[in-house]
């Protein structure tokens, strides 16, 4: 008994002198008044326009970004279809579009800064605005919810 709480100590002192947590992190943070894909894409509507982004969940399991592949401006976006890709120091990871419609914005800011995926993902880190064409793909997605539990049962397969 003495033995295991002798290792237990030094195993703390030595995460602590290397500057490692000994805590697991705290889960990925999810809004609620999103929407999100299956795939790791999240969507703000606004009437019938919708911010679209990859949740901190995926730019967490991505690592640092340092470079976001962006659609122009008038393309047409699909429910569920490829319209750019994030590289980071770890992989590439397509982005899937959550809503179908035309792209009206592209945040322009991605290409000086690509990290505001990491530091921002949910506001300075957003990657496209769309004009929505169909309201009703929305039901099709998870609300915060539905996508915190898909996120656990995800990551406890790994």
């Amino acid at each position: 008994m003495a033995m295991a709480t002798s290792r237990l100590l030094w195993a703390s002192r030595a995460a602590s002198y290397l500057k490692i947590s000994t805590f697991p992190r705290a889960f990925s943070t999810v809004l609620k008044d999103l929407k999100y894909a299956e795939t790791h894409e999240w969507v703000k509507v606004e009437g019938d326009s919708a911010t679209v982004g990859i949740t901190d969940h995926a730019q967490d399991h991505l690592g640092d970004v340092v470079y976001v592949e962006l659609p122009e401006v008038g393309a047409c976006v699909t429910q569920g279809s490829n319209f750019g890709a994030v590289e980071s120091v770890k992989a590439t990871s397509d982005i899937n579009s959550p809503v179908s419609g035309e792209v009206v914005a592209v945040n322009e800011e991605l290409h000086e800064k690509p990290a505001l995926v990491n530091g921002s993902p949910y506001e300075g880190g957003w990657i496209i605005k769309v004009k929505v064409s169909d309201a009703g793909e929305l039901n099709s997605l998870m609300d915060d919810e539905k996508y915190s539990k898909f996120c656990e049962e995800e990551d406890s397969k790994h």
